[in-house]
């Protein structure tokens, strides 16, 4: 069976910034009260719909994989934040690319979700049912953030990241991946005010968590999974190159370096920048250590996940020989006209009426 490989990769983060000071006018907290517990010092915040991050992302890992639009077979966007419940997110995603001949498709494992995405971009491969894919994860969760809820309100930011998925043509490519879920702690971490249920309901918009139950699961159920993919992929720990972690918390990234025995230079964290994105998180994190040269030819690294369902999951990927993009995108948007944090207020004016 072909070995599925990473080819290309790209990110889209908003260019407006919204700091832990800046937030603290608007929200109970303080810039020392957020860095103490979760490591997060800003975000960013969209001024742009999720589908236009998502192909500004899918934009850049096409020109760097040097494959055009046409060629697409499957658009994949892993998001929880879709600009509509129907259709697909990806279907815009699909057209505004120019990737016409391509199925497109969602799916939703919440901060797992890339690695979700990632799992089945391999299967299509490795049965040889689909030679060239786009695996974007995409969120816009600042319309969910409640700013009377300093517990969640201080996480989550906005970007897409994204990869292009191909056959290996050497040693290279993704050597293991495993996904899982339990759904009994669904309620955990869940969002009010959407979907059928809240129907002629008054409930508001917003993400609702149990934080010490998010957090004693990810620290478990994160470790095992990437232990799992390095076993599987014929690894030891020591052979790991580097680790990229979904970004929620950098406590959460400490924990699972621990758990790993790794020190923290092989372990990736950008949250203080960007905070918790999401299904966003792993292909950001991504594209950004490979512009940052934290990625070399024939690297081993792991990609693991843990997020809303509860879900995990995790990968051992053979990094190929090239780390220069083939191209850049030359897709851009105008600026925004109002800074993250009225971008958010107004955001959250027009969800409280």
């Amino acid at each position: 069976m072909p070995r599925a490989a990473i080819t290309g990769w790209g990110r889209y983060v908003p260019p407006a910034v919204l700091t832990n000071h800046e937030l603290a006018t608007v929200v109970d907290t303080s810039h020392e009260w957020i860095v103490t517990r979760s490591g997060i010092e800003e975000r960013r915040v969209s001024h742009v719909s999720n589908a236009d991050m998502a192909t500004a992302a899918g934009s850049e890992a096409l020109a760097a994989a040097g494959v055009d639009p046409s060629e697409l077979d499957h658009v994949i966007v892993a998001t929880c934040t879709a600009d509509r419940q129907i259709p697909a997110m990806a279907c815009y995603v699909q057209t505004r690319l120019g990737a016409l001949r391509a199925a497109a498709v969602d799916i939703n494992a919440g901060c797992s979700g890339f690695l979700y995405g990632l799992d089945l971009a391999d299967g299509l491969i490795a049965a040889g049912r689909a030679a060239r894919i786009l695996v974007v994860g995409s969120e816009k969760i600042t319309p969910y953030i409640d700013l009377e809820e300093r517990t969640t309100a201080v996480l989550f930011g906005d970007a897409a990241g994204a990869v292009v998925v191909e056959p290996a043509t050497g040693d290279e490519g993704i050597l293991s991946i495993n996904v899982g879920a339990n759904g009994a702690l669904a309620d955990a971490l869940t969002a009010e005010g959407a979907g059928t249920e809240f129907i002629g309901d008054d409930a508001r918009l917003r993400i609702v968590m149990d934080g010490r139950e998010v957090f004693r699961n990810a620290v478990s159920q994160m470790p095992q999974a990437a232990l799992l993919a390095i076993k599987e992929a014929g690894l030891q720990v020591d052979d790991v190159d580097l680790v990229i972690p979904h970004q929620a918390n950098q406590r959460i990234i400490d924990a699972v370096a621990k758990r790993l025995e790794l020190p923290a230079e092989r372990v990736y964290s950008n949250i203080a920048r960007y905070g918790n994105t999401s299904a966003a998180s792993i292909p950001v994190a991504l594209a950004e250590a490979v512009e940052l040269g934290r990625v070399h030819p024939g690297d081993e690294l792991v990609f693991a996940a843990f997020g809303a369902g509860f879900t995990w999951g995790a990968a051992a990927v053979r990094w190929g020989p090239r780390v220069e993009p083939v191209a850049t995108s030359d897709l851009a948007y105008p600026p925004p006209d109002r800074s993250a944090l009225e971008l958010l207020v107004d955001l959250h004016r027009r969800e409280r009426g």
